[in-house]
């Protein structure tokens, strides 16, 4: 049975939502650390940031900032503007910012220092796949060049126009095409319009009883076709899958017409296309359109918090319960470094939550451990109420066999509030002249601790070679069964040349993940920010193949050019 989209679902129109130009988030919503007070601190010691001493530093002023002219013929604009209609091609100088980088660090130190080479030319806003379609052709016909625009996420430099670009250069952004087109419910699949950002998505699929169950960091400001086009992965990966798992059709518009992906199980019919659309970031054409794989809002949703000893016992448990027939939604650990800095976020306890706090730390210290060395993991249930607690308490044993211990759902709630508010502690430290990013890879479980301490060497020797005090930190997240994805994150005060200094750091560590037997990034995508090792993961005739297909597909290199490969 199929459920056509509701009268409440109707297409979005008007002005598209966008984040603030020069940061993570919308406007008045930003990090604090005066209620926290354990954060000022940890911040201090672990890079010698003074958050009291400092002065923050405040909106950057858009009218400084020197925003390259549009070169885009009044004739072409005429061509778009006969396509979607006044007021849905623009050219004013804060809509062509915007669409100019994503949110990377990289991103963000460039605008507010008001380095912008290059901008798109247009915005074009199409309202339907038949206007993307005549967009297309009009751009393809024109020689322009074409880089689709979801929510503006990506930190992998997938959105940026090349500097040295002659041609015209067309951002289109797909945020009208925010629907839920229908639900077919005897299969779970849910058609669904690829510039939904992850709220509209799920507030659409909930009010029917559904959810796709997809939850990346950035969930809140990023797109169904951002997700396909980088490959992404969500927080309870671990049950749902990767996006990769997820989207089982594809509608791309092309040069001439639509390359269809149709919704089947599964297929034999040669080289998977649809896997070549998935993770190709706008290079094979534009997303208009994803089939994916929808589940019933589960009866039981729960997120237990545990400590272990060390993070050699996290891992194992984690293994181990990879292993086993459970399938939780959320297998998470941090590092030791990492929960140093989860318990400095945290608000200050008071009353009986204070003491038990105080209680707890008193008990893990009584038993032996060391509490700089103490992990918090982070595990997820949910399913119908009995099998929920059945695979915790199948859980709850594999922790115990390594030497963990439970301490309730309290932590995992607010982990649950707080899990999209990350990026927005990135911007504040940015804000008081420091870095703050994140590198992430994955690996064979046999690997996982190699690559840890490889990559902690390498930060370590890279703040040495910058003259700065550097930190790092690590949480293993999105488990399989052969192996795990490591999110790192570095820190560290600007000295007198911030992206220098930044490149020194993160290329260490991308080097790192690839010497130590990991991939350059497990959900970032590649864009221009990890292409450079690209050959070092998938071989030189790996990248001879992927460069052949994107030159036949697309010999006028029109589609987002000089992304993932030259």
């Amino acid at each position: 049975m199929t459920e056509p989209a509701s009268r409440t679902d109707a297409m979005r129109t008007g002005d598209v939502k966008h984040m603030k130009w020069w940061g993570w988030g919308v406007e008045g919503v930003g990090f604090h650390h005066e209620d926290k007070p354990g954060f000022a601190p940890f911040v201090h010691r672990a890079v010698g940031l003074d958050l009291w001493a400092g002065e923050r530093t405040g909106r950057p002023d858009f009218s400084q900032l020197k925003v390259p002219a549009s070169r885009a013929p009044e004739e072409f604009l005429s061509v778009l503007i006969g396509i979607v209609g006044p007021g849905n091609a623009v050219v004013d100088d804060l809509s062509r910012v915007v669409h100019t980088y994503g949110k990377s660090l990289r991103d963000l130190v460039r605008l507010r220092a008001g380095e912008i080479a290059r901008t798109p030319d247009v915005v074009v806003y199409p309202a339907d796949e038949a206007q993307v379609q005549s967009v297309v052709d009009a751009a393809v016909e024109a020689d322009a060049v074409i880089i689709p625009f979801g929510g503006g996420s990506n930190i992998a430099g997938s959105l940026e126009p090349h500097p040295d670009e002659s041609r015209v250069v067309v951002a289109l952004d797909l945020g009208r095409l925010s629907r839920v087109l229908e639900i077919d419910t005897d299969s779970g699949l849910a058609r669904i319009q690829a510039g939904a950002l992850g709220p509209d998505l799920e507030a659409q699929l909930n009010n029917r009883g559904w959810t796709m169950g997809h939850f990346p960091d950035s969930f809140t400001h990023s797109s169904l076709g951002g997700w396909v086009a980088t490959r992404s992965s969500g927080m309870q990966s671990d049950k749902y899958g990767d996006i990769a798992d997820i989207v089982k059709g594809l509608r791309v518009v092309r040069a001439g017409g639509v390359l269809v992906i149709r919704a089947v199980p599964s297929a034999s019919t040669g080289p998977s296309v649809r896997e070549m659309v998935v993770g190709s970031e706008g290079r094979l054409g534009v997303i208009t359109e994803a089939t994916v794989q929808v589940h019933r809002l589960p009866e039981s949703r729960g997120i237990y918090a545990y400590f272990f000893k060390d993070f050699d016992h996290g891992l194992a448990a984690m293994q181990e319960i990879a292993a086993s027939d459970v399938s939780p939604s959320v297998t998470r650990i941090s590092d030791a470094h990492e929960t140093g800095f989860s318990l400095a976020t945290s608000k200050a306890s008071k009353g009986i939550a204070k003491k038990a706090q105080a209680g707890l730390m008193a008990y893990l210290k009584r038993r032996g451990w060391n509490l700089d060395e103490i992990c918090l993991s982070f595990i997820g249930f949910e399913g119908d109420t009995a099998h929920a607690k059945r695979q915790k308490s199948v859980v709850d044993r594999i922790v115990r066999k390594h030497h963990g211990i439970g301490v309730g759902k309290g932590p995992g709630a607010l982990y649950d509030q707080k899990k999209f508010d990350t990026p927005y502690i990135r911007d504040f430290l940015l804000d008081h002249g420091a870095a703050g990013d994140v590198s992430e890879t994955a690996g064979p479980w046999s690997k996982l601790r190699g690559i840890h301490a490889a990559v902690y060497d390498a930060a370590d020797s890279a703040y040495e070679e910058i003259g700065r005090k550097g930190w790092t930190m690590c949480h293993m997240s999105h488990s399989y069964h052969s192996g795990a994805c490591l999110y790192f994150t570095f820190a560290f005060v600007f000295g007198d040349d911030p992206l220098g200094e930044y490149d020194t750091v993160k290329r260490a560590i991308q080097q790192a993940f690839v010497d130590a037997g990991g991939t350059i990034s497990h959900h970032h995508g590649v864009g221009l920010e990890h292409a450079p090792w690209l050959e070092e993961d998938i071989s030189a005739q790996g990248v001879a193949v992927m460069s052949g297909l994107f030159e036949a597909a697309d010999p006028g290199g029109n589609f987002n050019p000089r992304k993932i490969v030259v």
